[in-house]
């Protein structure tokens, strides 16, 4: 893959920005050209936040409509805001009990609300999903990195974050964990 556009959206809180800096930052550990954006609606804890991302030889920041590889909604109400974004076939993850019906689009879904408790870490959420995300598509090439890659960022983002640092990596591997077709 020569480069990817991925939209990652969800509510303030939901560390929507921190899922974006792992994946920019792992595009960059692998030598790829990368550009992030985002938007924060209501500048708020609990306010809809969009994260553009690109990896890869791009012009702009911005994904333009009809043009983003895949979908990561941490909030099931995401996917109706931003599935716009998608090009024809685009992969939708999103963090619902069932998978909602979006039609063209392959989709993904896992209830990350129960891991999060499950794991006794409200916070998780957004790492469930990268984990569920990666272990779902980078296996057929639907992702510009492997899950190993994005363990090793985590890692190396978080090694003097002791607690943090084991957390994370637990919500990931949980998301993995859960990804069976």
């Amino acid at each position: 893959m020569t480069g990817q556009q991925l939209i990652i959206s969800g509510v303030g809180g939901q560390g929507i920005l921190f899922v974006t800096r792992m994946l920019a930052e792992t595009a960059i550990r692998k030598g790829m050209p990368v550009m992030t954006s985002e938007t924060h609606g209501m500048a708020q804890r609990g306010g809809v936040v969009i994260s553009h991302l690109k990896a890869g030889d791009f012009a702009s920041p911005l994904v333009r409509p009809g043009q983003a590889n895949g979908l990561l909604a941490l909030k099931a109400e995401s996917v109706n805001l931003h599935r716009h974004f998608l090009c024809p076939g685009g992969w939708i993850v999103v963090n619902a009990p069932t998978p909602p019906v979006v039609d063209g689009h392959p989709v993904y879904a896992l209830d990350a609300d129960h891991g999060a408790r499950e794991l006794g870490n409200p916070q998780a959420v957004n790492l469930i999903m990268l984990g569920f995300a990666l272990a779902r598509l980078a296996p057929a090439g639907d992702l510009f990195c492997a899950v190993h890659e994005v363990i090793e960022t985590v890692e190396h983002r978080l090694a003097e974050k002791g607690t943090l640092r084991s957390a994370s990596l637990a919500a990931l591997r949980w998301g993995m964990e859960h990804a069976a077709p």
